[in-house]
């Protein structure tokens, strides 16, 4: 037992070195070291030490290491989202979506930037990545915009800041969503109706911002002439919207999100064969089901990566202790404590996946805040969105790099603008964890027509301050 743990910790560590990178691994081998070496570590990190074979088989054999909550997520719902990503791109819907929100926007102010926020606000609910979410939509809206006067840095970084802010969107959020649902057991459909508010600021903060840019540097819309007919893609093609249309709906009916996203994959199959240009052949299909698979390969390892990192959390205890120390070293203060929270997640961002990133902080820094009275879903969400920001959070900031690479601009100045840009998420978190009404936690226990006053005023002043950040 304990030879074949070691392999398969190894190999673990070895497969998710190829697919994720050595900050993920660097992370696994600090937390293993700590494990076998707990007795050399300062203060409230201190454990007695553990020996390999209880580290291995702990790992391995048990339910709470690699073969834990988010391996078991991400070989259930975030496979069958990753291959229904795959069939929206195959099937021609994600490119549909894209031409109509250019037709919507472009001809107004700053018009391309706006389809970008539009089309990737749209595109996001049903991606989930922010590097895949800013090339899908970037390749379309990036020249778009370059080719009415927007600067290549600050083209890139308006569809990285609106790609990134696509994991936030209801209906189908980030991967790492799923894993809240787990973690907290609450429905799916709850975390996503709290999520509503916060999502809607963001893209409004960047929305205003965009506008504001176009004003000052005097951008005008696209010619007509130049503008796809929304009314005819609509027209034509409006069945493509069937998948979307049909996950959302599956998934407020209550369907498990793994029912939903699989009858959406056959809804796509079936709208993309009205058309002859947009039918799939057998060999298309083939295609997005390996497509899938490879892209989600990064993200199986990451979570088999983190379940290492959750059990040796779980094993020694660390997480009581860590949550403990953050109180401890913030003085029991509550902004200093999610300021600590922030940068946690934000340096943790830079090499780790989102999916990791928030396993990891659920798990240490969200009993911290639970602990200064922070409600639990308002806490987890509060780690979810910076886990989320990190990727247009420089020096590593992935969806800007992949928007630089588009817009052929400075990596380093597109993440300088997409962090600019996407200012209103680094707020909006410590909004709703202060506040907890606008992800409609209702701590007052005020009646329906008092509550939803009250979120409609705070959703208001909420918009003014973002229009004032703008």
């Amino acid at each position: 037992d304990m030879i074949i743990s070691v392999i398969a910790v190894l190999l673990i560590i070895e497969a998710t070195r190829r697919l994720a990178g050595p900050v993920m691994i660097s992370l696994a081998t600090f937390f293993l070291l700590y494990a076998y070496f707990g007795k050399y570590f300062p203060s409230f990190m201190a454990h007695p030490g553990l020996t390999i074979k209880r580290i291995a088989v702990f790992q391995w054999l048990g339910t709470e290491g690699i073969l834990g909550t988010p391996i078991q997520v991400s070989s259930t719902f975030i496979f069958l989202f990753m291959l229904f990503a795959s069939f929206l791109k195959k099937s021609g819907v994600g490119d549909w979506m894209t031409e109509i929100a250019v037709g919507l926007t472009g001809g107004a102010i700053g018009g391309p930037a706006k389809a970008a926020v539009v089309a990737s606000a749209a595109q996001g609910t049903v991606s989930g990545s922010s590097v895949a979410n800013t090339v899908g939509t970037g390749s379309v809206t990036i020249p778009l915009m370059k080719s009415i006067g927007y600067r290549p840095a600050f083209a890139g970084a308006v569809e990285a800041a609106a790609s990134t802010g696509g994991q936030l969107m209801p209906p189908i959020m980030g991967a790492a969503a799923f894993i809240m649902s787990e973690f907290l057991n609450i429905p799916y459909g709850t975390i996503a109706l709290a999520a509503a508010i916060p999502a809607v600021l963001y893209f409004t903060g960047i929305f205003i911002t965009v506008h504001l840019e176009a004003k000052k540097a005097g951008l005008l819309g696209l010619p007509k002439d130049k503008l796809p007919n929304w009314k005819q893609l609509l027209k034509r093609k409006w069945f493509l919207a069937a998948p979307i249309f049909g996950i959302i709906y599956l998934l407020v009916s209550g369907y498990t999100p793994m029912l939903a996203a699989f009858y959406a994959i056959i809804l796509c199959i079936a709208a993309s064969m009205i058309l002859k240009e947009t039918r799939m052949s057998i060999k298309d299909i083939i295609s997005a089901l390996e497509e899938g698979a490879k892209s989600a390969l990064p993200v199986v390892a990451a979570c088999a990566t983190a379940g290492i990192i959750v059990g040796i959390v779980t094993l020694t205890g660390l997480g009581m202790k860590m949550s403990g120390g953050l109180v401890k070293l913030a003085g029991g203060n509550i902004y200093l404590t999610m300021f600590f929270t922030m940068i946690g997640s934000l340096i943790l961002g830079m090499g780790v996946p989102t999916t990791a990133n928030y396993i990891i902080q659920a798990t240490v820094s969200a009993p911290a805040l639970m602990t200064l009275g922070v409600p639990p879903l308002a806490a987890h969400l509060f780690v979810f969105y910076f886990g989320i920001v990190a990727d247009i959070t420089p020096p590593v900031a992935l969806a800007a790099f992949a928007g630089a690479g588009i817009a052929q601009s400075d990596p380093m100045k597109t993440g300088v603008e997409a962090f600019k840009l996407g200012f209103a998420a680094y707020l909006v978190p410590y909004i709703f964890a202060l506040n907890p009404i606008l992800v409609l936690i209702n701590l007052e226990g005020l009646s329906t027509p008092l509550f939803i006053l009250r979120v409609i005023f705070a959703l208001a002043t909420a918009l003014v301050g973002m229009l004032c950040i703008g």
